[in-house]
């Protein structure tokens, strides 16, 4: 592949979008939400653009707990059709990204003797109702099976265990892919691309919404024109509805997002060197804890604390780091320290009120996740989860067809379309619980090893030639697109992928990058660390 300094993509990017005198759908946010949503309306043959002010996944989406998941809970609460939908759901982003979403196993210790027909007749009907998308069958194990699927579990106590089956991801990488794929079909996706007004004219619809949007890596103030605009920005839904009021003639719209956040610690794999997955369904006080192997380490985790704030780089609690080395030391038999810990990285989740301004209805709730149509015609989605984004991208097209947003047309491609990087079904794929390396770029590895500096490897498995795909083909403009979701050394190893900022920046140079932000980067990796920890939250509430 040619060198690239003297072509940074990025202009000609710019220029394909700017070609276009009027979008059919231009979607705000480039998450997993506004990225399925961006690839089933390209499918369905709409022109379409999607404007993400940071970097694809750069927020929650890139924060997830890695799990690909039919929802255990939900069968809890006898929501049926809820758990059928996302097992289906499970099963296809298994199919169309194979390299990136892949089954897992997972065990329930029990220390008490209840637990185990308890949970264990509670998976089985998990597996009657994932029918042919199932991924395995629920085991009942005794204690010296659970111990040999879990090594590193506490044995004090252990009275046998539950072995079932749900899948993980690379959530990042697959966003990335999500982009691909709606490049590949006809979208433009442009990433550190900030809509900073929207413009709704007052003639009930006939004429198109003005956009206006920042290259933040220029500055430069751009204008587009499209058709119907879906807000898709998470637990940041509500600063976008703001850019779309229009004073004097729109109500002020509710508030539509709480949120809540997860943090995650991510410890070294010898704590539990299998390849299985731990899950406590109850802890003392009532959360859920798992320990999940995932990319040559393991991920401690998680909580459920409310946040007032909506910080782009929110950091854990004191008091949630002390629950979750607290309860895993004691389902591990070796405690788990500060100092064992490689990397703490937090989601922020939207906690949604739907708002009764919602136009054709107080509200749209389904699969936990809300559209709202606000007067002005703006269409907004928030909630749900990733193991569901192609199914809430259909609701959100079905939605703007209701409202005549958008013309209707016949959809579905999306659940068969393979994304890019997907190899053939026959490849046997590396499990995602290994070392990162080439296996994760799928059927574009050739690509990768045809950039310079294949064998010049910088760390953690990352090569040059890895960086210099990333800047070409991955639209990645700085040290932290790469080193935190282009390959995930910032979630794996704070401190490696400082070390490994200073490499990665001068690559980015060579590359024709004016400004790869090494200093920001090594800032950020500080955070990630447990000193970068603040105090608070020691009874959060899940």
């Amino acid at each position: 592949m040619n060198r690239a300094s003297d072509t940074h993509p990025r202009s000609g990017q710019w220029a394909d979008l700017l070609s276009t005198p009027c979008f059919d759908l231009v979607v705000v946010g480039g998450g997993a939400t506004g990225l399925g949503v961006a690839l089933d309306a390209a499918l369905r043959g709409f022109s379409v653009a999607v404007l993400e002010s940071q970097d694809f996944a750069g927020g929650t989406s890139s924060r997830s707990t890695k799990l690909l998941h039919g929802g255990v809970r939900y069968l809890a609460q006898g929501n049926v059709a809820l758990v059928r939908e996302a097992l289906a759901e499970r099963a296809t982003v298994m199919r169309i990204a194979p390299h990136l979403a892949q089954p897992l196993p997972f065990v329930m210790p029990s220390y008490g003797w209840w637990q185990t027909p308890f949970y264990g007749l509670g998976l089985k009907l998990y597996d009657l109702m994932a029918g042919k998308s199932g991924l395995g069958r629920t085991a009942f194990l005794s204690a010296t099976e659970t111990l040999a699927a879990l090594p590193g579990a506490n044995p004090l106590g252990l009275r046998g265990g539950v072995r079932y089956w749900d899948g993980q991801f690379d959530d990042a990488r697959l966003a990335l892919s999500l982009a691909l794929t709606a490049e590949a079909a006809g979208a433009r996706v442009l990433n550190y691309a900030e809509v900073t007004g929207i413009r709704r004219p007052s003639d009930a619809g006939k004429s198109p919404t003005g956009i206006d949007v920042t290259d933040r890596l220029s500055g430069e103030v751009h204008h587009l024109q499209a058709h119907c605009v879906v807000n898709a920005t998470g637990v940041w839904v509500d600063s976008v509805r703001a850019c779309a009021h229009r004073e004097g003639r729109d109500p002020m719209p509710d508030r539509l997002v709480s949120p809540s956040q997860g943090v995650h610690v991510v410890v070294d794999r010898d704590f539990m060197p299998g390849e299985h997955a731990l899950l406590v369904p109850k802890t003392r006080d009532g959360r859920v804890l798992f320990a999940v192997p995932w990319l040559g380490k393991l991920i401690l985790g998680t909580t459920d604390t409310p946040r007032e704030d909506l910080p782009r780089e929110p950091q854990a609690f004191s008091g949630e780091l002390a629950f979750i080395l607290g309860e895993a030391s004691r389902v591990l038999s070796r405690p788990v320290r500060t100092e064992d810990i490689r990397s703490v990285w937090v989601g922020l989740r939207p906690l949604v009120a739907p708002p009764s301004s919602d136009k054709g209805g107080t509200k749209a709730l389904s699969r936990e996740h809300t559209i709202v149509v606000d007067d002005n015609g703006l269409v907004t989605v928030t909630g749900g989860k990733w193991t569901t984004y192609r199914a809430m991208a259909e609701d959100v097209l079905e939605r703007c067809f209701a409202c005549g947003l958008l013309p209707a047309r016949s959809g579905g491609l999306s659940e068969h379309h393979r994304l890019v990087g997907a190899p053939e079904p026959a490849t046997r794929a590396t499990p995602l619980h290994q070392a990162p390396a080439l296996h994760l770029y799928g059927s574009a590895s050739t690509q990768v090893m045809q950039c310079e500096g294949a064998a010049n490897e910088i760390g953690l498995g990352l090569s040059e030639a890895m960086v210099r795909y990333a800047v070409r083909c991955e639209h990645a403009h700085t040290v932290e697109d790469v080193l935190a979701r282009r390959w995930r050394a910032l979630f794996l190893d704070a401190r490696a992928a400082a070390a490994m900022a200073p490499a990665v920046a001068d690559i980015l140079i060579d590359e024709g990058v004016a400004a790869p932000r090494r200093a920001e980067f090594e800032a950020l990796c500080a955070r990630y660390l447990p000193e970068g920890t603040v105090p608070g939250a020691e009874n959060a509430e899940r």
